[in-house]
């Protein structure tokens, strides 16, 4: 099993196969009977958790199953990036805890629901444009625009910095992808360390702008939050805005562009969309998010020794949550395999699993993919993809990089 592992799962060649290869892969892992451990050339290798039990019992108790020092790299970075992409998707309680409740009490959906405006009104503008411009890449036009729009209105982030924001987070996420790589030719860390560096300087001048002068946006509740007399600190600021950022906009934006690769491949769960959309609609952004996968894994660091399933992992192990894979696993899901929109319960891991490092932003993700879902195939019920999408070449993100449409 570990050939088979050491030369796909932890090759970057292995996540630009086609899907099924992919999934075929998964499946022959869960089906191991065995800890599947992984290799890596030059640092410590990794157990890969592939079925659905390892990944919740693993997400159930962080004070074994450690995020620290990082939960987003196979590696352990560079101090430089640790610096940088410290946020508390990479911490333990307690400053993890901390730091959630400090944010939780300006990122409620009904806050988020005010700093957002109506979301309804920028999916009609996209699809007004849409119309407009006719056959495009759906990406770009249209699953692109909203979680980025929606998260700099939320921050209060002006739009000529649109451009520089989405440089940063493909670079940053898209490590290993040709088409991402820094146009100077910088190493990896070079390329990685000046990206954050230009998202914390943004956040640091507009939080002292809002200091001085606040607005009505996110980064004013944030910078006057106090929750028992802790308030974030200038560095958790900016470190909080890169993660939503680029959680908040990879994310969204790769589950919207799936959503439509997946209605124009199975036209019989697009038709039956259309049939009934508003009773349909919330069950498909489900299932959109369990088949697609947007975030495919995250890395955990063992604190102490801890037997899961038979096996006992060791103290300053690596393993890594791999949520596709626990999205088919057959143990769960009927059919995992099948793309059906009717599918509940659904009690997928696309979200992460349940523990204190769900996405606090999954309320809101699941908003802008269902108003913009509803928007585009109430008034273009024809949208379809005209040829496959063209993925992006990482292992961390199911991404698609361009799918052209036309309705």
């Amino acid at each position: 099993m570990a050939s088979i592992v050491e030369t796909q799962l932890s090759s970057l060649d292995f996540w630009a196969n086609p899907l099924d290869e992919r999934d075929e892969l998964f499946a022959t892992l869960r089906a191991a009977q065995g800890p599947v451990y992984c290799p890596l050339p030059d640092s410590p290798g990794f157990y890969a958790l592939t079925r659905y039990e390892q990944v919740s019992e693993a997400s159930r108790h962080p004070e074994v199953f450690s995020s620290q020092p990082t939960a987003v790299s196979l590696i352990d970075p560079p101090p430089k990036i640790v610096e940088f992409s410290g946020s508390m998707i990479s911490l333990d309680d307690p400053r993890h805890a901390r730091l959630r409740r400090i944010v939780s009490r300006s990122f409620t959906p009904r806050i988020v629901q005010r700093f957002t405006g109506d979301v309804t009104v920028l999916a009609r503008r996209i699809v007004d444009e849409l119309v407009e411009r006719g056959p495009c890449d759906f990406v770009e036009h249209v699953a692109m625009p909203m979680p980025l729009e929606i998260i700099c209105s939320m921050m209060g982030i002006p739009d000529s910095a649109y451009e520089s924001v989405i440089d940063a987070t493909n670079v940053i996420l898209g490590i290993g992808d040709p088409d991402y790589v820094d146009p100077d030719g910088r190493d990896r860390t070079t390329a990685l360390s000046e990206r954050f560096s230009y998202l914390h300087s943004l956040m640091a001048d507009l939080g002292r702008l809002r200091r001085e002068k606040p607005a009505d946006d996110l980064v004013t509740a944030l910078t006057h939050a106090n929750v028992d007399g802790e308030a974030l600190t200038d560095l958790e600021l900016a470190r909080f805005f890169t993660l939503l950022v680029v959680a908040g906009n990879e994310t969204t934006r790769n589950a919207l562009s799936h959503a439509l690769a997946l209605l124009t491949a199975h036209s019989d769960q697009r038709d039956l969309l259309l049939a009934d959309i508003e009773r349909r609609l919330p069950d498909a952004v489900e299932e959109i998010v369990r088949y697609a996968s947007p975030v495919t894994w995250m890395r955990r660091t063992l604190a102490r020794d801890y037997e899961l399933l038979g096996h006992v992992y060791r103290s300053g192990e690596r393993v890594v949550l791999y949520y596709n894979s626990a999205n088919r696993d057959e143990s769960v899901f009927k059919d995992p395999n099948v793309f059906d929109i009717t599918r509940s319960p659904n009690p997928h891991f696309g979200f992460g699993a349940p523990g204190p490092h769900f996405c606090l932003g999954a309320h809101l993700a699941k908003r802008e993919i269902t108003v913009l879902l509803r928007e585009l195939y109430t008034r273009l019920p024809d949208l379809h993809a005209t040829a496959p999408p063209t993925r992006q070449r990482t292992s961390f993100i199911n991404g698609i990089k361009t799918l052209p449409c036309a309705f």
